[in-house]
């Protein structure tokens, strides 16, 4: 009788995390109406919420214990457009159509190098790691293009006039090879680490909170730059070493 009685909310609640991807994918529609009007500052807020619906649904999906293939399938899609097309168009109306063929390429590298990583994701979901992401995640690399523009506030006229849409540039062609790179990324599902060490896990969440909050422009651009930082230096410097120190101490057991 009781298994009767949850079967009905089980089959009502699986339609909730498929409607917060198709609330992510609305977000990016609407980034790129914006981004095609100039209203950049708007096309970056809606790549942001994009991505905070991009977390939730996951969450969502794991908690209810609702997950599918569809709903990988149609995450994935929905990324693409939030992402990477949203990103792309916003920063060649931005910066990059001064370059004429070679901002459109860039543009259009960062959509064609997400839409390889998010199918190389999809393949290697059920049996890649847990811990670490192969390549810079897309929704990452579409929030480093959205708080870029918010962070510019920082940046004097006279920088903004000459070295900015160099610096867009190359930030484009950065972002998408890391993208399909086999650089190494924190994962943050697993929970490992915040069980181990509870209150350090809190209060650097409380620290971060208190940064972000006080100055979200800057920080929020800080900490997703720091983000694809953190993949090449852990994948080209700091696993490496572990790799060495792992032989060295299996040479002295041996």
């Amino acid at each position: 009788m009781d298994e009767t009685a949850q079967r009905p909310a089980r089959k009502g609640v699986y339609i909730l995390p498929n409607l917060l991807t198709v609330g992510s994918l609305f977000c990016g529609f609407m980034g790129i109406l914006w981004a095609l009007e100039g209203r950049f500052d708007l096309t970056a807020l809606a790549i942001l919420v994009s991505c905070l619906f991009d977390g939730l649904d996951g969450k969502v999906a794991r908690m209810t214990r609702t997950s599918s293939d569809f709903g990988v399938q149609l995450d994935s899609l929905c990324d693409l457009v939030a992402f990477g097309v949203t990103p792309a168009i916003m920063l060649y109306q931005w910066e990059l159509h001064a370059f004429g063929r070679l901002g459109i390429m860039a543009c259009f590298l960062m959509v064609a190098c997400g839409a390889l990583r998010l199918a190389r994701f999809n393949v290697q979901a059920a049996s890649g790691s847990k811990k670490f992401f192969v390549g810079l995640p897309i929704p990452a690399a579409g929030c480093i293009i959205a708080t870029l523009y918010m962070f510019t506030q920082y940046v004097p006229d006279a920088f903004m006039a000459s070295v900015m849409p160099k610096a867009c540039l190359v930030i484009a062609y950065i972002v998408s090879f890391l993208m399909v790179s086999r650089v190494r990324y924190a994962c943050f599902k697993e929970f490992g680490l915040l069980k181990a060490h509870p209150f350090r896990a809190m209060v650097t969440a409380i620290l971060l909170f208190v940064m972000v909050a006080s100055e979200p422009k800057l920080f929020g651009f800080l900490f997703f730059f720091g983000y694809m930082i953190s993949g090449p230096v852990y994948t080209f410097l700091i696993l490496p070493r572990r790799s060495r120190a792992l032989r060295e101490s299996l040479q002295e057991l041996s």
